[in-house]
């Protein structure tokens, strides 16, 4: 103890130094003259960011359960330049954090104060804006019980392999081993004990979606704010993101049969990002907007509701291919294996009958509702068997398009399309060739001859 009270001390005393240097450097304004967000920081190597406030993608301002305690917020900056934010200030104040969010994404021509005193003044005698849509906790219920199944069970499946590895090293025995399993069904028929656990994997899988959506989206407002959409929401993480409109790439409406039934749906918005890895994590979602509040929304970010178009269908043969890669070979595989592998198998034959069904029953709904809207101004992209997502694209924010055909499809005249954009990528398969070079050709002149400011 004579060794290691006097070395913690000394430990935290130089950490304490370098904190305080760290501080003392770290400091940020905004330069008028030339639109920029500056960011010093840096005690030995000294960094100067300079983000050029036309650039900006999204602002987030942050707040973790320790930041609450401690009464600070965090302020992200996004310009999608990067696979990481371009500038972070890890404590701020609320007051302080307002007035730069306000200032970053000021989408109205109007004159910029003198500094950021000014503004921080400005912000601080101006109201907050009101919220026009606000997510209430039924609604968060309803959304927790009609959607991310999927997701919900990858959660418990790692949740329960990290505790099994953790109990394991801890103890080196199984907790929950063939086994046990073995003793259950010996006490049940196969049916029932494959019925008790299904139920069973449901309730719990409810519960969970339950949970961390309301966790997630607790007291879910959405305001404008001098033409940028602010959403606010969370539990024990509170979050304030701000979004231009200009700057959003790809807008999905997704809404499923029970969905359909409570009015109630979900938007996701997808801005430029760096990458298709860093789309998926950068996707802004809205849970639980009925379709009043979803017309509000889709108008603040185009101005209008896109209408869906002339309609253009996948060729029968992609239904087909589908049934290929998801029934026939799968089901070889298990005839296969039970053949020359293990007879045994065949005794679950059920389970084989049990699949097809249930995946030709996706395969077909995903088929039927797979769909190409085109307008004079968006494309609009439908897929999904039981989520339905409508993928909203602004014809002038394309970057590229690919066609592809393979040869064996040249005489039926089939194609498929992507459509590539800053948000990540959309596709459509198997649609008529002649039609979609047609208005590929045409969404080329439209890209080329509109100026649209979304970088």
């Amino acid at each position: 103890m004579v060794y290691v009270i006097p070395g913690v001390l000394v430990t935290l005393l130089v950490l304490g130094i370098f904190a305080y240097f760290s501080y003392l450097n770290f400091t940020f304004y905004i330069d008028d003259e030339n639109e920029e967000f500056i960011i010093n920081e840096g005690i030995f190597n000294k960094t100067n960011t300079a983000i050029k406030l036309d650039k900006i993608q999204q602002v987030n301002i942050n707040q973790s359960f320790i930041q609450k305690i401690i009464g600070v917020y965090a302020l992200e900056v996004d310009t999608a330049g990067s696979a990481k934010k371009e500038g972070a200030i890890r404590a701020i104040s609320h007051q302080l954090a307002l007035a730069l969010k306000s200032r970053l994404l000021d989408n109205e021509k109007k004159a910029v104060a003198e500094n950021a005193a000014d503004v921080a003044a400005t912000a601080s005698v101006t109201d907050e804006p009101k919220p026009f849509i606000k997510i209430g906790l039924l609604t968060l219920l309803k959304i927790g019980i009609t959607s991310n199944y999927i997701r919900s069970i990858g959660l418990l499946f790692l949740f329960y392999s990290y505790v099994q590895e953790n109990l394991r090293n801890f103890s080196q025995t199984d907790y929950l081993d063939g086994s046990e399993l073995d003793d259950f069904f010996a006490t049940q028929s196969v049916l029932r004990g494959i019925l008790v656990l299904g139920i069973v994997l449901i309730v719990i899988v409810l519960i969970v979606n339950i949970v961390r959506t309301v966790v997630k989206f607790y007291d879910f407002t959405i305001s404008k704010q001098k033409g940028s959409l602010l959403l606010s929401y969370g539990l024990f993480n509170s979050k304030s993101t701000i979004i231009k409109p200009e700057k959003v790439q790809i807008t999905t409406v997704t809404r499923n049969y029970f969905q359909r039934k409570m009015d109630i749906l979900e938007i996701k918005i997808q801005q430029a990002t760096s990458g298709d890895s860093e789309a998926k994590k950068d996707i802004t979602e809205i849970p639980g907007c009925n379709e009043v509040e979803k017309d509000a929304i889709l108008r603040l970010i185009f101005e209008t509701v896109p209408e869906k178009g002339v309609m253009l269908k996948p060729n029968w043969r992609k239904l087909v291919f589908s049934l290929f890669l998801g029934i026939i070979i799968p089901i070889s595989l298990y005839l296969g294996f039970g053949y020359f592998i293990e007879p045994l198998a065949f005794d679950y034959a059920f389970v084989g009958v049990g699949y097809t069904i249930f995946v030709a029953v996706l395969l077909f709904f995903g088929y039927r509702n797979n769909r190409l809207f085109v307008n004079d101004d968006y494309i609009i992209i439908q897929s999904g068997a039981w989520d339905v997502d409508n993928r909203i694209i602004e014809i002038g924010k394309i970057q590229a398009l690919t066609t592809s055909q393979l040869f064996w499809h040249k005489l039926p005249d089939i194609g498929s399309l992507t459509v590539h954009t800053a948000g990540g990528d959309v596709h459509f398969e198997l649609g008529n060739f002649t039609t979609v070079k047609k208005y590929v050709n045409l969404w080329l002149y439209t890209v080329e001859t509109k100026n649209i400011n979304w970088m």
